[in-house]
């Protein structure tokens, strides 16, 4: 088996030979046991550390980092005690007793999981990955079940013992914390998602979109007209609910009649999007049609989370885009006046700086913008009140009211009232301003049309809800400077090397959002061409026109 141990494997009649030990099944148990000569891994995480029970006051913490040895015994014990079905054992092999307890207990009662075979596989550090093979049964059918996922140790607080550390993911890796598997009829019909073309979307052909499956499954799959079947499911929790993540199924047993939901979706875009990201790790990227708020394409490169719908992060410099229509028209700047960007300016007891403390002497606010100078916006703080920035944000821009409808969870970006150096920051997209690749396309697709249009993956006229719409639009003068500064960019600023070769009518603005914690920054692009608009981010990948511009330029020349 090479360097995979099989924790055990059920047998009829002779014992199974594991790297040299004896497997041996208990009769009518209906799991192999991991037995060792000498006592094994169970016995060895249960030898006292004192030399008598009266010796109490001489125990020592352990403390250091885990012998391989540590990690593999403590590993062992728990799947050891999984396979067999002590419930109660393995849970005490953890630091959490009563949630892995209460876990592995639905894992049989409520998921209907049975015959579970582990395999440990080659330990990384504290980390033991293992494969589970498994069957699934409910009410006469049965299917098999096979999945990986890995567990850590760590040492316990009193005494410095190894024991496993508890999180759902040790179960299943689609699971967080406070979720649950249950096997029965799924109380919502399974959904059939088109593009807009008419073919249909599947994971298998595109990876970025089963977390938007379902979404979609969840939100229409009552209205669709299908019929549920039999599935093991991911439940989700509290936590899970919070962060508007959708139920999963692992596996249907019985299919049911799905619904159909026509999207938005371009195919042709899709299958872009899907490969620009898979490119570079931590990427998400989305296309709009700005006429419409119509989404043609949604890809993130990691799977499980839906960054470019559901994601919360500061969006650095691409936030000055909503930021220069706010002083534009306050008068506080204007495309072709000379305005300052000094090395340095602080407010609110804070000093802001350019990066490299780079400064333009006797230069327009078109210049600033199109080398993101900082001090350009941070400057105008002193002029504007605390909560202009927000009201900009929500009556031009549509953004940061949560009540975009687009036909799966999504956040809507945040822009809360700060004061002194936090609303400084946000000027700049630091700060509490939070945005999402979604958010960042829309702004763009905003300053393209001259009205916020709400972004959507599934027409209106499917369940006649209805779309966000903003207060007010920006004056022509505005609008017209605004697009020129974005113009400016693309062609001769910080977006000029990722747009080059983008023709027609195009604007575009970078961005870099520095995160606590993170050696390079978040790297953020957002651009419009002709009737398209896309942004991208890719996390911890650098400045924003060497990461995500070339992901966003070859949406839109993609889009044609």
């Amino acid at each position: 088996m090479g360097n995979r141990r099989r924790v055990a494997e059920r047998r009829k009649t002779n014992p199974a030979v594991l790297g040299g030990m004896i497997a041996v099944v208990v009769g009518g148990a209906g799991f192999g046991v991991y037995a060792l000569y000498g006592g094994g891994a169970a016995a060895d995480s249960r030898t006292p550390t004192a030399s008598s029970a009266g010796d109490q006051n001489a125990k020592k913490v352990k403390t250091g980092p885990l012998s391989a040895k540590e990690v593999t015994t403590a590993a062992e014990a728990f799947l050891t005690a999984w396979q067999q079905g002590k419930v109660t054992e393995a849970a005490a092999a953890t630091d959490d007793t009563a949630a892995a307890k209460a876990l592995l207990t639905g894992y049989t009662k409520d998921a209907h999981i049975t015959d579970v075979t582990l395999t440990e596989g080659t330990r990384t550090g504290a980390k033991v990955p293992f494969s589970v093979k498994a069957t699934v049964s409910y009410k006469g059918t049965t299917k098999p079940l096979t999945y990986d996922t890995s567990l850590t140790v760590v040492r316990r607080a009193e005494d410095g013992e190894p024991q496993v550390e508890w999180h759902s993911a040790v179960v299943h890796p689609d699971l967080k914390d406070g979720d649950t598997l249950v096997t029965g009829e799924s109380g919502t019909p399974p959904v059939k998602a088109l593009d807009r073309d008419g073919g249909e979307l599947t994971e298998k052909e595109y990876p970025s979109l089963g977390s938007v499956l379902d979404g979609l499954r969840e939100k229409y799959g009552e209205k669709a007209g299908g019929k549920a079947g039999v599935e093991l499911q991911v439940i989700r929790g509290k936590e899970s609910k919070k962060a508007e993540l959708s139920d999963k199924t692992l596996l249907e047993l019985s299919k049911g009649t799905p619904g159909t939901v026509k999207t938005t979706l371009s195919p042709a875009l899709q299958a872009a999007a899907e490969k620009q990201v898979a490119a570079k790790p931590k990427a998400s990227a989305v296309v709009l049609r700005p006429s419409t708020g119509e989404i043609l394409a949604v890809a993130n490169s990691s799977k499980g989370f839906n960054t470019a719908f559901q994601g919360s992060l500061a969006p650095g410099s691409t936030m000055k885009v909503i930021t220069s229509s706010l002083l534009i028209e306050k008068g506080l700047a204007s495309a072709d006046e000379q305005h300052p960007c000094p090395k340095y300016f602080t407010y609110g007891h804070w000093k802001f700086q350019n990066d490299d403390k780079f400064e333009i002497k006797g230069g327009t606010f078109k210049a600033s913008f199109a080398r993101s100078c900082n001090t350009a916006f941070i400057s105008q703080a002193p002029e504007l009140d605390d909560d202009s920035l927000t009201k900009q944000a929500q009556q031009v821009f549509g953004l940061s009211m949560n009540n975009w409808s687009v036909g799966v969870p999504t956040f809507d970006g945040a822009v809360p009232v700060q004061s002194q150096a936090q609303m400084a920051a946000s000027l700049i997209g630091q700060g509490g301003v939070r945005m999402n690749p979604l958010n960042m396309a829309s702004v763009s697709a905003t300053v393209k049309t001259g009205t916020f249009k709400q972004p959507y993956l599934v027409a209106p006229t499917v369940d006649n809800r209805t779309l966000a719409t903003a207060s007010r639009t920006m004056s022509a003068s505005t609008l017209s400077q605004l697009r020129e500064l974005m113009a400016y960019t693309a062609a001769y600023g910080t977006a000029a090397e990722a747009m080059s070769g983008v023709t027609g009518d195009v604007g575009a603005k970078t961005g870099s959002a520095e995160v606590d914690g993170q050696k390079k920054p978040n790297g953020w692009f957002t651009a419009y061409r002709n009737d398209l608009a896309a942004a991208g981010v890719v996390q911890a990948g650098g400045h924003g026109g060497e990461t995500a511009g070339p992901i966003v330029a070859a949406l839109l020349k993609a889009g044609g």
